[in-house]
C-alpha cells in the first residue's frame, strides 16, 4: 500500500470519528467523564496492584474511595454554594442597577472633569451628560450579556447529558470501573491491531499522548483545586459577599488559563464596588487575594505541577477549550486537552518526519539516511 494511500485512509477514519462525536454528543458527557476518570486513577490501581492487591480489588477500593470522597465534597460544600447562589440570583437585579449607576455616575465626573478640555478641542463644548453616559454603558452592558449568554449557551447546548443527572451518577462509575478494571487488555489489544511496520512509531507517539496529557490533568486538577480553596476562602475572609461561590467557580475554570483568575477578579471587584463603595478597602483586599493566588500558581504551582508537560502554547490550549466547547458543549471540554494534546505531538512527529525527508532535503532518502545521526533516525 501507498503512502498515499495510507495517509488517504486515516484522513478518513479521522473524518469518521469527528462525525461519530458530533452526531453523539449530546450523550457523551457521561462516558468521557467514566473514561477521564478510569485514566487518571489507573496510576493508583497499578501502584496497589504492586502492593499485592489484585486488579479488581484495586478498582473496587479506589471507585469506593472517590464515591466517598464526592460525597463528603458535596455535603460539605454544595449546600454553601446553593445558597450562596440563590441570593446572588436573587440580588442580581439590585446589584447590576446599583454597579450601572455607580459606573455612570463616577466616569461622567472622571470624563468631565479630567476630559473636558479635550472634548472642548474637538467640538464637544457640551461635554458627556449622564445620560449619554448611561445609555453607552447601558448598550455595552447590554452586548456584553448577549456575548456572554451566547457563550453559555455554545458551552451547554451540547451538554444535555449534564441534565440528566442520574445518568451522570450511573454512568459515569460504571464506564470507570470497566476501563480501569480492563485498561491493560484493552491496550494491549490496540496495540495488537497496529501494523508491523508503523508499531514502534505508533507506540512512541502513544507514549509521548500519555506523557502530555497525564501532566496537565493531573498537575492541573491540583491547581484548580488550590486556587478554588484559596479564593473562596480568602474572599470569604476578606467579607465578600458571595465569596466562596465567586472563588469556588473561578478555581473550577482556572482550568482554561487565565480565564478563571480573570473570571474571579472581575466579578469580585465589581461585588466589592457595589457592597462598600465608596471605601475601597474591600476591593484592595479583594485584589490582593486573588493576584496572590495568581502569583502563587504562575510561580510556584504550574511550573512544578504542570511545567510545558502538554507541549502546547496557552493560547493554543484556550482555542482548543473554547472551539471543542462551541462544538460538543460541557462534553468538549473535557476532551479539548487530550486532543489538542494528541494533535500536537503528531504534528511534532510529522515535522521531524518532513524535516528528514527528500520533500525537504531535495535529496534521495538513501543520500539523507547516510548523513542522519543515529539518534536522530531513531527520533524520527
Amino acid at each position: 500500500m501507498t503512502l498515499q494511500r495510507q495517509v488517504l485512509i486515516w484522513f478518513a477514519f479521522l473524518a469518521l470519528l469527528i462525525y461519530a462525536l458530533v452526531m453523539l454528543s449530546s450523550v457523551l458527557l457521561p462516558f468521557a467523564a467514566g473514561l477521564t476518570l478510569g485514566y487518571l486513577l489507573d496510576p493508583l490501581a497499578e501502584r496497589l496492584e504492586r502492593l499485592g492487591l489484585g486488579r479488581l480489588g484495586a478498582t473496587l477500593l479506589l471507585l469506593a474511595l472517590f464515591v466517598l470522597l464526592l460525597v463528603l465534597i458535596v455535603l460539605m460544600l454544595v449546600p454553601i454554594l446553593a445558597h450562596q447562589f440563590a441570593s446572588l440570583i436573587e440580588n442580581l437585579p439590585g446589584f447590576a442597577v446599583k454597579l450601572q449607576q455607580l459606573v455612570t455616575e463616577q466616569g461622567t465626573r472622571l470624563v468631565n472633569g479630567y476630559g473636558g478640555e479635550t472634548l472642548r478641542k474637538l467640538g464637544l463644548s457640551g461635554g458627556l451628560s449622564p445620560s449619554d453616559f448611561q445609555n453607552s454603558i447601558g448598550s455595552v452592558v447590554g452586548q456584553g450579556s448577549n456575548y456572554l449568554v451566547g457563550v453559555l449557551k455554545s458551552l451547554w447546548s451540547g451538554g444535555t447529558a449534564l441534565l440528566s443527572l442520574l445518568s451522570l451518577m450511573i454512568v459515569t462509575p460504571v464506564v470507570a470501573f470497566y476501563i480501569l478494571l480492563d485498561w491493560k487488555s484493552m491496550i494491549a489489544a490496540i496495540d495488537g491491531w497496529v501494523p508491523l511496520a508503523h508499531r514502534e512509531d505508533v507506540r512512541q507517539i502513544a507514549r509521548d499522548i500519555d506523557a502530555a496529557f497525564a501532566g496537565f490533568a493531573r498537575g492541573q486538577s491540583i491547581v484548580c483545586i488550590f486556587l478554588g480553596l484559596w479564593y473562596g476562602i480568602g474572599l470569604t475572609l476578606v467579607g465578600l459577599n458571595f465569596g466562596f461561590l465567586i472563588g469556588i467557580t473561578g478555581g473550577f475554570l482556572s482550568f482554561i488559563p487565565y480565564v478563571g483568575s480573570l473570571a474571579v477578579l472581575l466579578f469580585a471587584v465589581a461585588v466589592a464596588l457595589v457592597q462598600s463603595w465608596p471605601d475601597w478597602t474591600l476591593v484592595a483586599l479583594t485584589v490582593g487575594v486573588v493576584t496572590t493566588g495568581q502569583f502563587l500558581e504562575g510561580n510556584i504551582l504550574s511550573p512544578n505541577l504542570v511545567g510545558a508537560s502538554v507541549g502546547l502554547h496557552p493560547v493554543w490550549v484556550m482555542f482548543a477549550l473554547l472551539a471543542f466547547g462551541a462544538l460538543f458543549g460541557f462534553t468538549g471540554l473535557i476532551i479539548a486537552v487530550p486532543l489538542a494534546a494528541a494533535a500536537g505531538v503528531l504534528a511534532r512527529f510529522a515535522l521531524r518526519k518532513y524535516l528528514v525527508s527528500p520533500l525537504y532535503t531535495g535529496e534521495p532518502d538513501e543520500t539523507i539516511a547516510g548523513r542522519i545521526p543515529k539518534a536522530l533516525r531513531r527520533e524520527a
